[in-house]
Protein backbone atom coordinates (compact mmCIF):
# COMPACT_ATOMS: atom_id res chain seq x y z
CA UNK A 1 0.00 0.00 0.00
CA UNK A 2 2.71 2.25 0.95
CA UNK A 3 4.60 1.58 -2.34
CA UNK A 4 1.17 1.76 -4.15
CA UNK A 5 0.96 5.30 -2.59
CA UNK A 6 4.20 6.70 -3.56
CA UNK A 7 4.06 5.40 -7.17
CA UNK A 8 0.15 6.84 -7.54
CA UNK A 9 1.67 10.51 -6.41
CA UNK A 10 4.76 10.40 -8.95
CA UNK A 11 2.15 10.15 -11.22
CA UNK A 12 0.06 13.24 -10.47
CA UNK A 13 3.56 15.21 -9.76
CA UNK A 14 4.27 14.82 -13.35
CA UNK A 15 1.17 17.74 -13.58
CA UNK A 16 4.08 20.12 -11.69
CA UNK A 17 7.04 19.06 -13.02
CA UNK A 18 5.61 19.14 -16.32
CA UNK A 19 6.54 16.01 -17.31
CA UNK A 20 5.26 15.23 -21.01
CA UNK A 21 7.17 11.66 -21.20
CA UNK A 22 5.00 8.90 -22.18
CA UNK A 23 7.29 6.30 -20.90
CA UNK A 24 7.60 8.36 -17.33
CA UNK A 25 4.24 7.82 -16.92
CA UNK A 26 4.08 3.75 -17.92
CA UNK A 27 6.65 2.96 -15.66
CA UNK A 28 5.07 4.38 -13.06
CA UNK A 29 1.97 3.42 -13.64
CA UNK A 30 3.48 -0.43 -14.15
CA UNK A 31 5.33 0.08 -10.82
CA UNK A 32 2.75 1.25 -9.13
CA UNK A 33 0.28 -1.83 -10.37
CA UNK A 34 3.01 -4.56 -9.20
CA UNK A 35 2.96 -3.22 -5.87
CA UNK A 36 -1.59 -3.25 -6.16
CA UNK A 37 -0.66 -6.97 -6.92
CA UNK A 38 0.27 -8.16 -3.37
CA UNK A 39 -2.53 -7.02 -1.63
CA UNK A 40 -5.53 -8.94 -2.80
CA UNK A 41 -3.52 -12.62 -2.12
CA UNK A 42 -2.43 -11.13 1.24
CA UNK A 43 -5.65 -10.11 2.49
CA UNK A 44 -7.52 -13.01 1.62
CA UNK A 45 -5.06 -14.78 3.36
CA UNK A 46 -5.34 -12.58 6.64
CA UNK A 47 -8.93 -12.52 6.22
CA UNK A 48 -9.23 -16.41 6.26
CA UNK A 49 -7.41 -16.65 9.22
CA UNK A 50 -9.36 -14.41 11.65
CA UNK A 51 -13.16 -15.52 10.48
CA UNK A 52 -14.53 -19.38 10.36
CA UNK A 53 -17.27 -21.03 7.45
CA UNK A 54 -20.57 -20.07 9.16
CA UNK A 55 -20.37 -16.69 8.07
CA UNK A 56 -17.69 -16.41 5.51
CA UNK A 57 -19.79 -15.50 2.84
CA UNK A 58 -21.13 -12.48 4.05
CA UNK A 59 -17.70 -11.57 5.37
CA UNK A 60 -16.21 -12.10 2.33
CA UNK A 61 -18.98 -10.45 0.56
CA UNK A 62 -18.52 -7.40 2.80
CA UNK A 63 -14.75 -7.45 2.46
CA UNK A 64 -14.74 -7.72 -1.13
CA UNK A 65 -17.19 -4.70 -1.82
CA UNK A 66 -13.90 -2.49 -0.79
CA UNK A 67 -12.96 -2.91 -4.63
CA UNK A 68 -16.53 -0.67 -5.44
CA UNK A 69 -16.00 1.48 -2.21
CA UNK A 70 -12.44 2.15 -3.38
CA UNK A 71 -13.49 2.75 -7.02
CA UNK A 72 -16.42 5.67 -5.73
CA UNK A 73 -14.23 7.34 -3.66
CA UNK A 74 -11.16 7.45 -5.66
CA UNK A 75 -13.75 8.80 -8.69
CA UNK A 76 -15.09 10.82 -6.03
CA UNK A 77 -11.55 12.56 -4.95
CA UNK A 78 -10.73 12.94 -8.34
CA UNK A 79 -13.49 14.71 -10.09
CA UNK A 80 -13.46 17.10 -6.65
CA UNK A 81 -9.58 17.95 -7.29
CA UNK A 82 -10.18 18.51 -11.10
CA UNK A 83 -10.64 22.18 -10.12
CA UNK A 84 -7.21 22.50 -8.64
CA UNK A 85 -4.93 21.09 -11.50
CA UNK A 86 -5.07 17.16 -12.35
CA UNK A 87 -2.03 16.25 -10.18
CA UNK A 88 -3.61 16.64 -6.91
CA UNK A 89 -6.43 13.51 -8.29
CA UNK A 90 -3.18 11.32 -8.12
CA UNK A 91 -1.23 12.89 -5.12
CA UNK A 92 -4.33 13.01 -2.52
CA UNK A 93 -5.09 9.30 -3.00
CA UNK A 94 -1.38 8.13 -3.39
CA UNK A 95 -0.99 9.92 0.09
CA UNK A 96 -4.18 8.57 1.68
CA UNK A 97 -3.50 4.98 0.51
CA UNK A 98 0.09 5.20 1.95
CA UNK A 99 -1.13 6.64 5.10
CA UNK A 100 -3.37 3.99 5.46
CA UNK A 101 -1.05 1.41 4.70
CA UNK A 102 1.35 3.00 7.70
CA UNK A 103 -1.87 2.03 9.90
CA UNK A 104 -2.53 -1.59 8.58
CA UNK A 105 1.17 -2.46 9.56
CA UNK A 106 1.52 -1.33 12.39
CA UNK A 107 -2.46 -2.51 13.74
CA UNK A 108 -3.14 -5.11 11.96
CA UNK A 109 -2.78 -8.65 13.59
CA UNK A 110 -2.24 -11.37 10.93
CA UNK A 111 -4.01 -13.93 12.60
CA UNK A 112 -6.36 -15.08 16.04
CA UNK A 113 -2.82 -16.36 17.48
CA UNK A 114 -0.77 -13.30 16.94
CA UNK A 115 -2.76 -11.63 19.82
CA UNK A 116 -3.08 -14.64 21.87
CA UNK A 117 -6.22 -15.28 20.88
CA UNK A 118 -8.49 -18.38 20.06
CA UNK A 119 -9.36 -19.45 16.45
CA UNK A 120 -13.05 -19.13 15.50
CA UNK A 121 -15.46 -21.48 17.52
CA UNK A 122 -16.96 -22.45 14.52
CA UNK A 123 -14.24 -23.24 12.95
CA UNK A 124 -12.74 -25.52 15.79
CA UNK A 125 -15.91 -27.48 16.89
CA UNK A 126 -17.84 -27.28 13.78
CA UNK A 127 -16.90 -30.85 11.26
CA UNK A 128 -17.04 -30.04 7.84
CA UNK A 129 -19.80 -29.54 5.06
CA UNK A 130 -20.62 -31.90 2.81
CA UNK A 131 -18.94 -32.32 -0.11
CA UNK A 132 -15.73 -30.75 1.61
CA UNK A 133 -13.35 -33.47 1.91
CA UNK A 134 -14.23 -35.19 -1.64
CA UNK A 135 -10.81 -34.36 -3.16
CA UNK A 136 -7.07 -36.13 -2.22
CA UNK A 137 -4.99 -33.93 -0.17
CA UNK A 138 -2.82 -32.56 -2.12
CA UNK A 139 0.02 -31.03 0.21
CA UNK A 140 0.56 -33.16 3.76
CA UNK A 141 -1.38 -30.75 6.09
CA UNK A 142 0.67 -32.24 9.86
CA UNK A 143 2.54 -29.10 11.21
CA UNK A 144 5.81 -30.46 11.31
CA UNK A 145 6.03 -30.40 7.75
CA UNK A 146 7.54 -27.32 6.52
CA UNK A 147 5.24 -25.17 4.41
CA UNK A 148 6.21 -25.17 0.51
CA UNK A 149 4.45 -23.11 -1.95
CA UNK A 150 2.73 -24.86 -4.98
CA UNK A 151 4.56 -24.78 -7.80
CA UNK A 152 3.10 -22.47 -11.27
CA UNK A 153 1.40 -25.40 -13.21
CA UNK A 154 0.60 -27.55 -10.50
CA UNK A 155 -1.61 -25.12 -9.22
CA UNK A 156 -3.44 -24.21 -12.42
CA UNK A 157 -4.76 -28.39 -11.98
CA UNK A 158 -6.00 -27.97 -9.03
CA UNK A 159 -9.69 -28.47 -9.83
CA UNK A 160 -11.46 -25.14 -10.22
CA UNK A 161 -8.50 -22.62 -10.79
CA UNK A 162 -8.97 -22.57 -14.32
CA UNK A 163 -12.58 -21.63 -14.19
CA UNK A 164 -12.78 -19.46 -11.62
CA UNK A 165 -8.90 -17.26 -13.12
CA UNK A 166 -10.92 -17.35 -16.64
CA UNK A 167 -14.37 -16.00 -15.35
CA UNK A 168 -12.01 -13.21 -12.93
CA UNK A 169 -10.30 -12.50 -15.95
CA UNK A 170 -13.71 -11.96 -18.39
CA UNK A 171 -15.37 -9.80 -15.64
CA UNK A 172 -12.57 -7.68 -14.75
CA UNK A 173 -12.36 -6.99 -18.67
CA UNK A 174 -15.67 -5.57 -18.11
CA UNK A 175 -15.23 -3.67 -14.70
CA UNK A 176 -12.25 -1.97 -15.47
CA UNK A 177 -13.48 -0.91 -18.99
CA UNK A 178 -16.13 0.64 -16.94
CA UNK A 179 -13.99 2.09 -14.82
CA UNK A 180 -11.87 4.02 -16.96
CA UNK A 181 -13.99 4.46 -20.05
CA UNK A 182 -17.20 5.56 -18.33
CA UNK A 183 -16.93 8.94 -17.21
CA UNK A 184 -15.28 9.66 -20.89
CA UNK A 185 -18.21 8.11 -22.56
CA UNK A 186 -20.51 10.16 -20.44
CA UNK A 187 -18.68 13.29 -21.10
CA UNK A 188 -18.65 12.88 -24.45
CA UNK A 189 -22.20 11.61 -24.78
CA UNK A 190 -25.13 14.23 -25.36
CA UNK A 191 -27.69 14.04 -22.65
CA UNK A 192 -30.74 16.04 -23.34
CA UNK A 193 -28.99 17.88 -25.87
CA UNK A 194 -26.61 18.43 -23.42
CA UNK A 195 -22.97 17.22 -22.47
CA UNK A 196 -22.11 17.02 -18.97
CA UNK A 197 -18.83 18.14 -17.08
CA UNK A 198 -15.58 15.71 -16.36
CA UNK A 199 -16.30 16.09 -12.93
CA UNK A 200 -19.98 16.00 -13.43
CA UNK A 201 -19.87 12.45 -15.48
CA UNK A 202 -16.73 11.35 -12.95
CA UNK A 203 -19.47 11.34 -10.44
CA UNK A 204 -22.15 9.66 -12.21
CA UNK A 205 -20.02 6.94 -13.06
CA UNK A 206 -19.58 5.63 -9.38
CA UNK A 207 -23.54 4.49 -9.83
CA UNK A 208 -22.06 1.54 -11.81
CA UNK A 209 -19.97 0.67 -8.34
CA UNK A 210 -22.94 1.11 -5.78
CA UNK A 211 -24.27 -1.63 -7.81
CA UNK A 212 -21.03 -4.05 -6.70
CA UNK A 213 -21.48 -3.04 -3.66
CA UNK A 214 -24.81 -4.33 -2.95
CA UNK A 215 -24.12 -7.37 -5.04
CA UNK A 216 -21.35 -8.52 -3.58
CA UNK A 217 -22.97 -8.72 -0.02
CA UNK A 218 -26.17 -9.82 -0.87
CA UNK A 219 -24.38 -12.46 -3.29
CA UNK A 220 -22.29 -13.18 0.23
CA UNK A 221 -25.65 -13.20 2.52
CA UNK A 222 -27.65 -16.08 0.09
CA UNK A 223 -24.12 -17.81 -0.21
CA UNK A 224 -24.19 -18.41 3.60
CA UNK A 225 -28.05 -18.98 3.76
CA UNK A 226 -28.31 -21.69 0.47
CA UNK A 227 -24.97 -22.96 2.00
CA UNK A 228 -24.42 -23.59 -1.63
CA UNK A 229 -20.50 -23.36 -1.78
CA UNK A 230 -19.77 -27.38 -1.16
CA UNK A 231 -18.06 -27.87 -4.61
CA UNK A 232 -15.56 -24.42 -4.33
CA UNK A 233 -14.58 -25.38 -0.92
CA UNK A 234 -13.79 -28.97 -1.74
CA UNK A 235 -11.64 -27.75 -4.88
CA UNK A 236 -9.10 -26.20 -2.62
CA UNK A 237 -9.36 -28.43 0.31
CA UNK A 238 -6.38 -29.53 -0.90
CA UNK A 239 -4.51 -26.49 0.35
CA UNK A 240 -5.51 -26.72 3.73
CA UNK A 241 -2.57 -26.27 5.90
CA UNK A 242 -0.70 -24.32 3.28
CA UNK A 243 -1.09 -20.88 3.41
CA UNK A 244 1.69 -20.35 0.84
CA UNK A 245 -0.09 -22.95 -1.23
CA UNK A 246 -3.02 -20.59 -1.37
CA UNK A 247 -1.24 -17.50 -1.45
CA UNK A 248 0.31 -19.19 -5.08
CA UNK A 249 -3.51 -19.67 -6.09
CA UNK A 250 -5.30 -16.55 -5.23
CA UNK A 251 -2.04 -15.17 -7.15
CA UNK A 252 -3.16 -17.03 -10.08
CA UNK A 253 -6.52 -16.05 -10.47
CA UNK A 254 -6.46 -12.58 -9.01
CA UNK A 255 -3.15 -11.98 -11.86
CA UNK A 256 -5.27 -13.69 -14.24
CA UNK A 257 -8.10 -11.19 -13.67
CA UNK A 258 -5.47 -8.24 -13.88
CA UNK A 259 -4.60 -9.32 -17.64
CA UNK A 260 -8.59 -9.14 -18.34
CA UNK A 261 -8.41 -5.39 -16.76
CA UNK A 262 -5.66 -4.22 -18.36
CA UNK A 263 -6.97 -6.00 -21.42
CA UNK A 264 -10.44 -4.56 -21.62
CA UNK A 265 -9.48 -0.53 -21.33
CA UNK A 266 -6.62 -1.32 -23.93
CA UNK A 267 -9.49 -2.78 -26.60
CA UNK A 268 -11.79 -0.19 -25.96
CA UNK A 269 -9.39 2.26 -27.24
CA UNK A 270 -9.27 0.57 -30.30
CA UNK A 271 -12.83 -0.39 -31.11
CA UNK A 272 -14.48 3.44 -29.71
CA UNK A 273 -12.59 4.59 -32.33
CA UNK A 274 -15.15 3.19 -34.82
CA UNK A 275 -17.94 2.19 -32.71
CA UNK A 276 -19.65 2.47 -29.28
CA UNK A 277 -22.10 -0.16 -29.90
CA UNK A 278 -18.84 -2.86 -31.09
CA UNK A 279 -17.62 -1.91 -27.44
CA UNK A 280 -21.04 -2.69 -25.22
CA UNK A 281 -21.10 -6.15 -27.40
CA UNK A 282 -17.62 -6.81 -26.43
CA UNK A 283 -18.57 -6.22 -23.03
CA UNK A 284 -21.87 -7.97 -22.99
CA UNK A 285 -19.91 -11.00 -24.69
CA UNK A 286 -17.06 -10.97 -21.83
CA UNK A 287 -19.94 -11.25 -19.23
CA UNK A 288 -21.94 -13.87 -20.80
CA UNK A 289 -18.49 -15.64 -21.11
CA UNK A 290 -17.63 -14.97 -17.25
CA UNK A 291 -21.14 -16.84 -16.49
CA UNK A 292 -20.83 -20.11 -18.75
CA UNK A 293 -17.26 -20.68 -17.14
CA UNK A 294 -18.94 -21.10 -13.79
CA UNK A 295 -22.05 -23.04 -15.33
CA UNK A 296 -20.17 -26.82 -14.69
CA UNK A 297 -19.87 -26.04 -11.29
CA UNK A 298 -23.30 -24.56 -10.64
CA UNK A 299 -24.94 -27.62 -12.10
CA UNK A 300 -22.22 -29.77 -9.99
CA UNK A 301 -23.45 -27.65 -6.64
CA UNK A 302 -26.86 -28.60 -7.85
CA UNK A 303 -26.68 -31.81 -8.13
CA UNK A 304 -24.87 -32.54 -5.07
CA UNK A 305 -27.43 -30.49 -2.99
CA UNK A 306 -30.31 -33.08 -5.24
CA UNK A 307 -27.96 -36.03 -4.05
CA UNK A 308 -27.84 -34.57 -0.59
CA UNK A 309 -31.60 -34.19 0.09
CA UNK A 310 -32.40 -37.69 -1.66
CA UNK A 311 -30.06 -39.14 0.73
CA UNK A 312 -31.59 -37.47 3.83
CA UNK A 313 -35.36 -38.24 2.63
CA UNK A 314 -35.09 -42.01 2.24
CA UNK A 315 -34.43 -44.38 5.65
CA UNK A 316 -31.02 -46.08 4.92
CA UNK A 317 -32.11 -48.98 7.11
CA UNK A 318 -35.13 -50.45 9.07
CA UNK A 319 -35.26 -50.73 12.73
CA UNK A 320 -35.90 -54.07 14.02
CA UNK A 321 -39.52 -55.04 15.03
CA UNK A 322 -40.20 -55.33 19.21
CA UNK A 323 -41.18 -58.54 19.80
CA UNK A 324 -44.88 -59.91 21.25
CA UNK A 325 -45.99 -60.70 24.51
CA UNK A 326 -47.87 -63.24 24.27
Amino acid sequence: MVGTGIFTSLFGVGFWANVHNFYYYLIVQMLAGMFQSTGWPSVVAVVGNWFGKRKRGLIMGIWNAHTSVGNISGSLIASAMLSYGWGWSFVLPGLLIAFVGLLVFLLLPVSPEAVGADKDEDELNSPDKAGEGVTEPLLTPESDVKQEAVGFIEAWKIPGVAPFALCLFFSKLVAYTFLYWLPFYISHTAIDGKYLSDGTSGNLSTIFDVGGVVGGILAGHVSDRLDARAITAASFISLRGNSRALATVTSIIDGTGSVGAALGPLLTGYISSKSWSAVFTMLMAAALVAGLLLTRLVVAEVAAKIAASRSQGSPTSRAPAAPFDV
